[in-house]
């Protein structure tokens, strides 16, 4: 438990995340790979030009539609498509109650040295609110505020990247025109228009390519990382407002571990204990 509670306070750490890294591995590697099974070659689809008027004019839209702020944001929240920050609901939980018996012992001031050696800034903050006396219904609804504007910022991020996602298939498709445009120049040679044609169609396929494998799935995950951290940020408000309201320890617990994934059971198998811990200290007195 003890190293449970020293990992949660050094915060969450980050790893790659394989899914995303498997995920575009097999998703290009089946798509290529069909590509030469049906008698194509990587020449066909490499096509510079295609691919910048793609990026180009798709970045080009997003500027246009999207605040500095939020893009900016957005850019930086590109990170964790790539990489998951491991911080583990279980780890929170151990700090949490450690924090919660220490409280119940000697009071929630004696958590002040400990509020400040806090990792994560939303569990320091509410404690320290806490510590400084805040009404439990000030504190809930400061902290709410706070991750509802979390969800917001996270909805907006994601919806930068859908934007991205459903401009570059428009914009594959003015890049194939802009080809065929140069093929209908040389009508006098057939043989170079067939090949002018099939090359002019490439930037619809990295148009395509680029939102239905890129674009589209970083913003739902940057929605789905998002979701599991306000997951996180709730189950730390509701240890607070137990420590604030002198729960047992016990009860904290079953309370937080019905928000981890196979809290459930552990969270009836708690509560039956904690019920049980009154009568123990009465028999006790």
């Amino acid at each position: 438990m003890a190293e449970k509670t020293a990992q949660a306070k050094r915060g969450a750490r980050k790893k790659l995340d394989f899914t995303t890294a498997g995920g575009l591995i097999i998703a290009l590697g089946g798509i290529l790979g069909g590509l030469i099974l049906e008698g194509g070659s990587l020449k066909d689809v490499a096509q510079i030009t295609a691919v910048m008027i793609v990026l180009g004019g798709t970045i080009g839209a997003v500027l246009v539609t999207t605040p500095p702020a939020v893009l900016a944001r957005a850019v930086k929240k590109l990170s964790v498509v790539f990489f998951e920050t491991v911080q583990s609901p279980e780890e929170v939980i151990e700090e949490i109650i450690q924090y919660a018996a220490k409280a119940r012992k000697g009071g929630i001031v004696s958590l002040e040295q400990d509020a400040n050696q806090v990792a994560d800034p939303f569990l320091r903050k509410a404690l320290n609110l806490a510590i400084d006396g805040m009404d439990l219904k000030d504190l809930r609804k400061m902290m709410e505020l706070e991750i509802s504007l979390e969800e917001h910022h996270a909805e907006a991020e994601a919806k930068v990247y859908e934007a991205a996602g459903g401009y570059a298939p428009t914009i594959g498709i003015i890049g194939a025109v802009l080809g065929l445009i140069q093929v209908m120049k040389h009508l006098e040679n057939i043989e170079e228009v067939g090949h002018g044609i099939a090359v002019a169609f490439v930037a619809t396929v990295y148009g395509v390519g680029f939102a239905n494998l890129f674009f589209l799935p970083a913003g739902n995950k940057i929605r789905a990382r998002a979701q599991e951290e306000l997951r996180i940020r709730e189950m730390m408000l509701e240890g607070v407002a137990g420590i604030v309201e002198g729960l047992n320890p016990k009860l904290i617990r079953s309370k937080l571990e019905a928000y981890t994934r196979h809290g459930a059971a552990k969270a009836k198998k708690a509560e039956k204990q904690a019920k049980g811990a009154p009568a123990a200290e009465a028999a006790s007195a």
